[in-house]
């Protein structure tokens, strides 16, 4: 028999979670679905950095206002999710000065607090950082964790009457006319939903479910490896101030850290090349920051696939410093209420859940205002139900399976 829904949304990561809790608090009736276990994908697998946006000051204005206002949103609602380490952008003695400075200005055009230090000042800050500083920039980068963030928000949306399938794969869609009439999911759901609207977040894959329902969304999926070492006493963030590459930011654990990141364009979303050199160029550009980090034993590693938009990616020509996030709606295709939010990054899921919610809602009438930037995230002053939460879901991913349970 088939099930019956408001809206179906694809993707259980961040952004599909989000979507999942906005929607939920508006009343709507919601079903939310993963092909694997939720946060599993890409979220699960990225560094954990909660940006302050002073990464893509200078390069994307947009983006950078967007990263600092949804900072300070999930300081506020995500508790016990988020761990305001505060960061630094660290100029070395071969970096361009001209960066760093157009960097500090872009930092105070948008409202990013920047407060400039000198080397030694900076050392002082970071015990062992790199005598090849020559001068930093204090930022308010964060480090989030990605499982008790997902799973906090799932509690949101179910709390509110939402319905959350975990390894639950689409297998096919049924378009009859000029819309979806029928999803058909497997896994333990084994049935058809036929939902009035489908939310196709399912990031690095979304060009894969799009085409099921005869829509066309163009990725460009992008390998990044993250390496944890064991390496406790780190309490800030750290980011390179130069053109983006490899190797250029190291986010702080209780008792590892992690170092970031390669940019590989890739075929396939599941099965890529995972390269040594990848390996190496990291430890290297991360050692030149922070040198005890160069031969700290690791712990694990792993790689995620980012869910860039391929045509923003070809008008910035290639390794871009942006990470905006796109809203397709696909009627003009033919598909009327089929739409697929990309792109973006773990700092703006709110925001890019949001404007989903906020489309699905003008489509089916509902009148309601987003409120996910003022209500709290369940659980957030209680690390450990967080971390039941994330259990209760099948367990956190790589980017912060030392935390979790911790």
């Amino acid at each position: 028999m088939a099930l019956e829904t408001d809206v179906l949304v694809v993707g259980g990561g961040a952004t599909g979670a989000g979507t999942a809790r906005d929607l939920a608090l508006r009343g709507c009736d919601v079903a939310l679905v993963d092909r694997d276990g939720l946060a599993h994908g890409t979220t699960a697998r990225s560094h954990g950095l909660l940006h302050s946006g002073a990464r893509y000051a200078g390069a994307d204005e947009t983006g950078a206002e967007e990263c600092i206002a949804e900072n300070r949103i999930l300081t506020e609602i995500a508790g016990a999710c988020v761990r305001e380490t505060g960061g630094l952008f660290v100029q070395l003695a071969e970096d361009d000065p001209a960066y760093f400075d157009a960097k500090r200005r872009a930092c105070e055009d948008v409202g990013i607090p920047a407060d400039v230090v000198d080397g030694d000042d900076a050392r002082a800050v970071v015990p062992g950082l790199s005598e090849d500083v020559e001068r930093a920039m204090r930022v308010p980068d964060a480090v989030v964790s990605p499982s008790r963030l997902v799973a906090a928000n799932v509690d949101a949306a179910a709390k509110q009457g939402a319905v959350v399938h975990s390894n639950a794969p689409v297998e096919g869609v049924q378009v009859d006319g000029n819309e979806v009439v029928g999803v058909a999911v497997g896994g333990g759901v084994d049935e058809t939903i036929r939902p009035e609207v489908v939310v196709n977040a399912t990031g690095a894959w979304a060009g894969e479910l799009a085409a099921m329902a005869g829509a066309t969304v163009e990725m460009r999926p992008t390998r990044g490896l993250m390496v944890s070492v064991d390496h406790a006493g780190l309490g800030t963030v750290l980011n390179r101030s130069r053109e983006p590459g490899d190797g250029d930011i190291i986010v702080p654990h209780e008792r590892e850290a992690v170092l970031g990141t390669t940019s590989v364009t890739v075929d396939d979303p599941d099965e890529f090349e995972r390269a040594d050199w990848e390996r190496e160029r990291v430890r290297e550009e991360c050692a030149a920051m922070y040198p005890s980090v160069g031969d700290a034993a690791q712990v694990r590693e792993w790689w995620g696939v980012r869910p860039l938009y391929e045509p923003d990616e070809a008008e910035r020509g290639g390794r871009g410093i942006s990470r905006g996030f796109f809203l397709i709606d696909h009627a003009e295709e033919g598909v009327e209420n089929f739409l697929s939010v990309v792109g973006g990054k773990l700092t703006t899921y709110r925001l890019m859940a949001e404007a989903a919610a906020d489309e699905v809602s003008d489509r089916l009438g509902v009148d309601e205002p987003c409120r996910t930037a003022e209500a709290v995230l369940p659980g957030a002053e209680d690390p450990d139900r967080l971390d039941e939460l994330v259990a209760e879901l099948g367990g956190p991913g790589p980017s912060d399976s030392d935390v979790v349970g911790e």
